[in-house]
C-alpha cells in the first residue's frame, strides 16, 4: 500500500484538522448525504494539482475555504496534505515517505509543498506523472463520470481511452509536427516568391559588373604597386623609429639618473642650514667626553686607595652593623673563653677583607661613564659623516648640472628628427587611406608582400618617390573613371548573389525538413496506432473479464469505428504526391454488449443498474491498463440494487489486488468489503466531523 493518509484542515466543510489513515487495501468513507464525504474526493483532486475550481464544485479558490459558522469562525486558508509510502521508490525522490501539501489563501494564492519544501505546481505534476497519478485522471471516479463514458460520442469515448492509455503526448507531438509541416510549406512558398523577386535585380547587377571589369586591370596595377610601396615605406619608417628610440633611451636613462642624483645631493645640501648647530653639539660632546674621562680616572684612584687600605690592618674598616651583630651574639654567652674565641674569629675573618661594596659601586660608575662615552663617540661619527656628505653633494650638483645641459642639447636635436618622422608617418597614413578608398581592405595586405630587408635598407629614397608619383597618377585615373562606385556595386552584386544562393539552400533545407516531418508524422501515427491497438486489446480483455463477473456471463467489448466526415478545404491539406482532396475519416469507439439470457445488444436498451455495472466494468478495465497506486470511487455504486451490489463488491475486491481503493459509499454491501471504515457526519454548525465507529454503526449511519 502506497497511500498512507490524507489530512484536511479548513477545506470546505472540514473546518478543523481531520486525518484519514489508509492502512488497508480497501477503505470506505460513509455518512449521510450532505455530510461532506465527497469533499474528501475533491480534497484528493485539490492536493494533486487540480486547477479547475468548477470540478470541485466552486467558482473561486475562496469557495474551497471553510466560510465559518456560529460556533467556528471562518478560516483564512485551506490546506490538504497527502502522505505516500515510498519505500519501494515509486516516486523519483530519495525519501522513504513523500508528503505533498497544497494550501489556498483567500486572496487566491496557492502554495505547493513536497516534504515541507515550497515547490512549483509543475514539480508536483512531474513527481506524480511517473506513478500515473493526476488531479483529474482515471483513478478518481465519481458517479457522474462513470456514466459519462457510456453517454459520450464514439469520438469522445476514443479520446477518453487515449488519455487513459497515455497517448496524449504522442498526439500532441503529431499535432505539433503537423503544425510545423504546414509552416514549412508556407516558408517554401515565401522563399520561392523571394527568389522570383530578386532575379531581375540580380541580372541588372550582373551587367553593371561587366562594365566594372574594364577598370579592374587598372585597380589591380594600383594594388600591386601600392602594396610594394607601403611595404617599403612602413619598413623604412619602423627602422628610423627604432633608431631614434635606441638613441633616446640612453639619454632618458642618463637624465633620469642625473635627476635622481641631483635630487639626493640637494636633499643632503639642505641639511647644511643646521651645520652650525651640529658643530656646537660636536664641541659639547667633546667636552662631555673629557669630563667623563676625568671621572673615570677619579673612580679608578678610589678603587686603588681602597685596595691599599685593605692590605693594611691598621686602617681596616669594620661596618657598624657587623659590630652590633657581634655584640648581640656575645651578650648571650656566659663564659669568658667562649667570648674570647668568638672575638678572635671575628677579627680573623675581617683581617684580610676588603670593602668590596665600595669597589663594586665605583666599577659600576666607571662602566656607566664608558657607555656614555661610546654614545657620544657614535654621535660624533654621525656628525663627521654628515659633514663629508654635504661636501660631496655640492660637488655632485655641479657635475650633474654640466652633464644635464649637454644631454638636453642632444635631446632637442633628437626631437627635431622625431617631428620629421611623425610628419612622414602622417603622410604614409594619408596615402594608405586614399588607396583604401579604391582598393578597400585589400590595401592593408601590403604586409604580406615578400621584399628582401637588405634591399629595403640600401635602396635610394628617390625610387620610393617615383613609386609615389605613379600611385598618385593611378588614383587620379581611377577617380576620373568613377571607380569609387565599384565597391558599392560589387557589394550589392555579392550580397544579392549570396542572398539568392542562401534562398536556394534554404529551399533545399525546407524540402528536406518537410520530408523529415512527414516521416516523423508517419512514425507517430504508426506508434499511436500500435499503442492504441495494444491498449485497446488489454482494455477489452479486462472489460470482458469484469463484465462477465458483473453479469455472470455475456460479452462486452470496445469496437473501433470509422465515420466519413465533411470534405476538407484543399487549403487545409498539406502538399503530397497525390494532389487530391480526400474525405475526412473520424475514428471512434463504440461499446458492444451482450447480456446473458437477454437479447440486448445496444446501450440504449440497458436499464439504469445495467448501465451502471457496464460503465463501472469499463472504467475499471481502463484503469487497470496502467494501474495507479490508488483509486477513489465516489458513490459509483449508488444506482445498484442489492444483487448487483454484491457483484460490485466482488469486483472491488478483485481490483484491490492491483490498486489501493478508497470507497465513498452508502451501500452496505460495499462497506462490508472494506477493511477500514470512516464515518463522516455533520451537525447543525455545518462542520464535517470524522468518527471512529464500528462496522455495525457504519451501516446504521449509511441508512
Amino acid at each position: 500500500m502506497y497511500l498512507k493518509s490524507i489530512e484536511l484542515s479548513g477545506f470546505k466543510s472540514f473546518a478543523k484538522k481531520n486525518v484519514f489513515e489508509f492502512d488497508s487495501p480497501i477503505s470506505a468513507i460513509v455518512g449521510p448525504n450532505g455530510s461532506g464525504k465527497s469533499n474528501v474526493a475533491e480534497a484528493f483532486r485539490f492536493v494533486l494539482g487540480e486547477q479547475s475550481i468548477k470540478s470541485m464544485r466552486g467558482k473561486r479558490g475562496e469557495d474551497l475555504i471553510w466560510n465559518g459558522a456560529a460556533s467556528e469562525p471562518r478560516s483564512n486558508r485551506a490546506s490538504v496534505k497527502v502522505i505516500f509510502d515510498n519505500t519501494d521508490k515509486i516516486f523519483d525522490i530519495d525519501f522513504s515517505e513523500v508528503t505533498i501539501e497544497r494550501t489556498v489563501h483567500r486572496d487566491g494564492l496557492n502554495e505547493y509543498f513536497i516534504n515541507g519544501s515550497l515547490v512549483r505546481l509543475k514539480d508536483v505534476l512531474e513527481l506524480l506523472a511517473r506513478t500515473h497519478i493526476g488531479a483529474s485522471g482515471h483513478h478518481i471516479i465519481s458517479q457522474g463520470e462513470a456514466d459519462k463514458i457510456l453517454a459520450a460520442s464514439p469520438k469522445d469515448r476514443k479520446s477518453m481511452v487515449e488519455d487513459a492509455l497515455g497517448l496524449k503526448l504522442y498526439q500532441y507531438k503529431r499535432l505539433e509536427s503537423e503544425r510545423k509541416l504546414k509552416k514549412t510549406f508556407e516558408n517554401i512558398t515565401q522563399v520561392e516568391a523571394l527568389r522570383k523577386e530578386i532575379t531581375p535585380h540580380l541580372k541588372f547587377l550582373a551587367k553593371q559588373m561587366e562594365k566594372l571589369e574594364k577598370t579592374e586591370s587598372l585597380r589591380s596595377e594600383l594594388g600591386i604597386l601600392s602594396r610594394e610601396y607601403f611595404k617599403r615605406e612602413e619598413y623604412y619608417l619602423m627602422n628610423i623609429k627604432k633608431i631614434l628610440a635606441n638613441e633616446r633611451e640612453p639619454i632618458n636613462v642618463a637624465l633620469e639618473k642625473l635627476s635622481k642624483e641631483s635630487k639626493e645631493a640637494k636633499e643632503i645640501v639642505k641639511l647644511e642650514s643646521g651645520l652650525s648647530t651640529v658643530q656646537k653639539e660636536k664641541d659639547e660632546l667633546t667636552r662631555e667626553i673629557g669630563k667623563l674621562d676625568g671621572l673615570i680616572i677619579a673612580e679608578e684612584r678610589t678603587i686603588e686607595n681602597e685596595k691599599k687600605l685593605s692590605a693594611s690592618d691598621e686602617y681596616k674598616t669594620v661596618r657598624l652593623k657587623e659590630v652590633e651583630n657581634l655584640y648581640e651574639e656575645i651578650s648571650a654567652l656566659g663564659e669568658v673563653e667562649v667570648i674570647k674565641k668568638k672575638l678572635g674569629e671575628f677579627i680573623n675573618s675581617r683581617r684580610h677583607e676588603t670593602d668590596s661594596k665600595l669597589i663594586n659601586e665605583a666599577e659600576k660608575r666607571i662602566a656607566e661613564h664608558k657607555k656614555q662615552i661610546e654614545k657620544f663617540e657614535t654621535k660624533l661619527l654621525v656628525i663627521n659623516k654628515k659633514e663629508h656628505e654635504i661636501s660631496e653633494a655640492e660637488k655632485a650638483i655641479f657635475r650633474s648640472e654640466s652633464l644635464e645641459n649637454e644631454l638636453v642639447s642632444k635631446l632637442n636635436l633628437l626631437k627635431a628628427r622625431e617631428e620629421s618622422l611623425r610628419f612622414e608617418e602622417e603622410s604614409f597614413k594619408e596615402n594608405l587611406r586614399e588607396v583604401s578608398h579604391f582598393l578597400g581592405a585589400e590595401a592593408l595586405y601590403f604586409r604580406n608582400v615578400a621584399v628582401i630587408a637588405e634591399d629595403m635598407l640600401t635602396e635610394d629614397r628617390k625610387k620610393q618617390d617615383e613609386r609615389r608619383y605613379i600611385i598618385e597618377k593611378l588614383k587620379i585615373r581611377l577617380e576620373d573613371s568613377s571607380i569609387s562606385g565599384a565597391a558599392e556595386i560589387s557589394k550589392k552584386y555579392k550580397e544579392t548573389s549570396e542572398r539568392d544562393e542562401f534562398l536556394a539552400r534554404e529551399l533545399t533545407d525546407l524540402e528536406k525538413s518537410a520530408e523529415t516531418l512527414n516521416e516523423l508524422i508517419k512514425n507517430l501515427e504508426t506508434r499511436l496506432a500500435t499503442e492504441f491497438s495494444s491498449g485497446l486489446e488489454k482494455i477489452n480483455e479486462g472489460f470482458e473479464k469484469l463484465f462477465t463477473i458483473m453479469f455472470g456471463g455475456g460479452e462486452a467489448s470496445l469496437i473501433l469505428t470509422k465515420e466519413i466526415g465533411k470534405r476538407l478545404d484543399p487549403e487545409d491539406l498539406e502538399k503530397s504526391d497525390l494532389e487530391e482532396v480526400e474525405e475526412k475519416i473520424e475514428e471512434g469507439l463504440d461499446i458492444k454488449v451482450n447480456l446473458p439470457k437477454k437479447k440486448i445488444r445496444g446501450l440504449m436498451m440497458l436499464s439504469g443498474g445495467e448501465r451502471a455495472l457496464t460503465s463501472i466494468a469499463l472504467i475499471f478495465a481502463i484503469s487497470q491498463v496502467n494501474p495507479p497506486p490508488f483509486i477513489i470511487l465516489d458513490e459509483t455504486d449508488a444506482a445498484l440494487d442489492e444483487s448487483n451490489s454484491k457483484k460490485y463488491g466482488d469486483l472491488v475486491e478483485l481490483l484491490s489486488k492491483h490498486s489501493q481503493l478508497i470507497l465513498i459509499t452508502h451501500n452496505r454491501e460495499t462497506m462490508s468489503r472494506a477493511g477500514v471504515i470512516y464515518g463522516v457526519t455533520m451537525g447543525s454548525s455545518g462542520i464535517s466531523r470524522l468518527l471512529s465507529i464500528s462496522f455495525d454503526q457504519a451501516i446504521e449511519v449509511a441508512k
